[in-house]
């Protein structure tokens, strides 16, 4: 006699499951619904958070990198106002009631990485915080992939309804490796370049303004072609009902 399991025990998720449908439910939110008939372009400009995203995860680092440069002494004033910008832009949406979360997120991030870099009096440890998010994001996508557990396809398995199936379509599981692999190489790239440039700046504080500027370089101009690849790839692997329909009428003609 076999022993049923509890159906408790027996519906509660699997970590994939849990995972999947918390990235997914996170790419929803940034706009990135493959099921949606948007455009590419639409999806890339929702995905930045629009101008206001753009302004958000811009100025306070390009502020710090201007005022720095001109004035290095006291590090406190280029640390202020990064951080006093992102407390702005976090006030703004609060008094708006939008959906404040972009914006807490990324003034905590400027307040600890100013809070290090005033602890160490090195302007250049303001970017420490970014270097262990890279590495975590990097080291994450890259097991995932060769696990056979792709962050992305587990992402867009959960958006598409179809959980974990894609792990039984060959076409599918190459294609999700390789968009993982992407990312997390854009994330490595990232660490590559601006690792030196840290390293360098203990001896040369004036590289301090360089590394910022490999931060911005290497930020969004890199994140949005990413998107859009990663879009239009998950588009051909999952048509539009339309578009599908579109396909048989052109093969019947």
């Amino acid at each position: 006699m076999t022993e049923e399991r509890p159906q408790s025990e027996a519906s509660e998720p699997s970590a994939s499951e849990t995972i999947g449908a918390a990235l997914g439910a996170a790419a929803r939110r940034a706009g990135l619904d493959p099921s949606d008939s948007a455009s590419t372009q639409k999806v890339v400009w929702s995905a930045m958070g629009g101008w206001r995203g753009i302004l958000e995860s811009v100025l306070p680092t390009l502020a710090f990198v201007i005022v720095f440069t001109l004035r290095p002494e006291p590090l406190l004033l280029s640390l202020g106002v990064s951080v006093g910008l992102a407390a702005v832009f976090t006030i703004v949406r609060l008094v708006q009631k939008s959906p404040p979360s972009a914006a807490i997120g990324g003034l905590l991030a400027a307040a600890v990485a100013a809070a290090l870099a005033l602890l160490t009096g090195k302007g250049a440890d303001n970017f420490v915080p970014g270097f262990l998010t890279n590495t975590l994001y990097g080291a994450a996508l890259l097991v995932s992939a060769f696990v056979g557990w792709s962050l992305i396809g587990l992402a867009v398995g959960f958006l598409m309804g179809e959980g974990t199936a894609w792990r039984q379509h060959r076409r599918k599981r190459r294609a999700f490796f390789w968009l993982a692999i992407s990312w997390a190489g854009l994330f490595i790239a990232r660490l590559a370049v601006q690792v030196p440039l840290y390293f360098r700046s203990v001896d040369d504080p004036s590289i301090t303004a360089m590394l910022g500027t490999a931060k911005l370089v290497m930020g969004l101009p890199l994140f949005a072609p990413m998107i859009a690849v990663t879009w239009l790839v998950v588009r051909a692997l999952y048509p539009r009902a339309s578009d599908a329909d579109t396909a048989d009428t052109a093969d019947n003609a």
